[in-house]
């Protein structure tokens, strides 16, 4: 049987593998060897990683890599901390492939561990932008780092080949959170309401805003002006927390005071996938900066606030209001989200980012691609117009 060895560090990406996972379980030729890290593992994010083992997930290794600080010092001594603790999980464990997800520094630390290790990785959501995070510079680095790539979107598959990878391990297989809202059985607003402790006869706001760590000097004058945001729109607020980025605590701090504060808002720190999709649909618009605004509400009819540059550089679907970080700007942005005329609009999204079938596309691959040297020895290709343009 083939080995596939998943790293999960954050309820975000948990999210977006569970279909993907469930694929690998159910496969009677393949065996799911799965690495939990991260913030997974950190009481101050919800010890989410109660979430994976109760949904019936047997954990192979605990990767704890986070510093307590989370200052760009704290960060860089957590990616350090995390390449020594995947390479022992990988002396010990050597998984056929490898995935990991996206452009979180944990999860650099796990791909960038596998390098000296000669397993093959496998990365999906390669080829994004995200200009106002570190992130996108992960992103691409992990690309170079792993050998096959599973994409959301046409364009970023090409990108991807631009970075020098060979065609072959490209596949467009799509967003493979989509197929949760194809699958998975989504709560009712009651259930919600009874599940934790909310009021939903009015629509909430659904805020989900992360640390910007390009701009981690700007945190506390930009929660700030989202709070004010906040405050004038007069609606109910639903938060969800932070990552652990550069900045992260002080966001969390002020959503802790401010929910004190407002008797209509709300924090709930770990939702689990179903009860997350099942608030986005009850919610009236979605407010932050969250990749989940950019790829998962267009199903949905959800209108998303998108703020500032964190996202800045993804393909967006028409139900994204991008504006900046002032509060005015905010606040215009989510009086025409929950207009009826823009819900309206967002209700009719085509959304960009696949059709919900991506988790079999990548098994499929993960199965019957041979693991040789072809796999391993990449072939750099040098596109024609690299050239141009370039100092002599």
């Amino acid at each position: 049987m083939r080995t596939i060895g998943v790293v999960t560090t954050s309820r975000a990406d948990y999210g977006v593998y569970f279909p993907v996972l469930k694929k690998i379980q159910e496969d009677p030729d393949l065996t799911l060897h799965l690495i939990v890290g991260g913030m997974h593992l950190s009481s101050e994010f919800g010890s989410t990683v109660q979430l994976i083992e109760e949904d019936g997930f047997e954990i192979a290794f605990r990767v704890d890599m986070l510093s307590p600080s989370d200052d760009p010092e704290g960060i860089a001594k957590s990616m350090g901390q995390g390449v020594i603790e995947f390479s022992q999980v990988y002396a010990a464990h050597r998984p056929d492939i490898l995935i990991v997800l996206g452009d979180r520094f944990e999860m650099y630390s796990a791909a960038l561990a596998a390098l000296p290790h000669k397993i093959p990785v496998a990365h999906i959501h390669g080829g994004e932008i995200t200009k106002g995070a570190i992130d996108d510079a992960l992103r691409h680095s992990m690309t170079k780092l792993a050998h096959l790539h599973f994409v959301s979107a046409q364009q970023y598959g090409r990108r991807v080949i631009q970075l020098g990878e060979e065609p072959w391990r490209v596949t467009v297989s799509g967003a493979p959170a989509l197929d949760n809202l194809r699958s998975l059985q989504l709560p009712s607003t009651r259930q919600l309401e009874q599940r934790f402790g909310l009021e939903l006869e009015r629509s909430p706001l659904l805020v989900t805003y992360h640390p910007v760590t390009l701009e981690f000097e700007h945190t506390e004058w930009q929660i700030s002006e989202i709070m004010a945001a906040l405050e004038s729109s007069g609606l109910p607020v639903i938060f969800t927390a932070p990552n652990a980025d550069t900045g992260g605590r002080i966001i969390a701090t002020v959503i802790d005071r401010q929910v004190r504060n407002h008797p209509e808002w709300r924090l709930v720190k770990n939702l689990g996938t179903p009860n997350y999709f099942g608030l986005m649909k009850a919610s009236a618009a979605m407010v932050g900066n969250s990749s989940s605004g950019m790829v998962e509400a267009a199903p949905l009819g959800l209108p998303v606030v998108n703020i500032g540059s964190r996202q800045g550089g993804r393909i967006r679907n028409s139900n994204i209001i991008d504006v900046g970080n002032r509060h005015d700007e905010i606040l215009h942005g989510i009086m025409k989200a929950v207009s009826p005329e823009f819900r309206n609009e967002a209700s009719q999204v085509n959304n960009l980012y696949g059709d919900g079938h991506a988790a079999e596309r990548i098994v499929e691959v993960l199965k019957n691609v041979p693991l040789d040297d072809r796999l391993i020895v990449k072939e750099f290709v040098d596109q024609p117009q690299a050239s141009a343009g370039v100092t002599q």
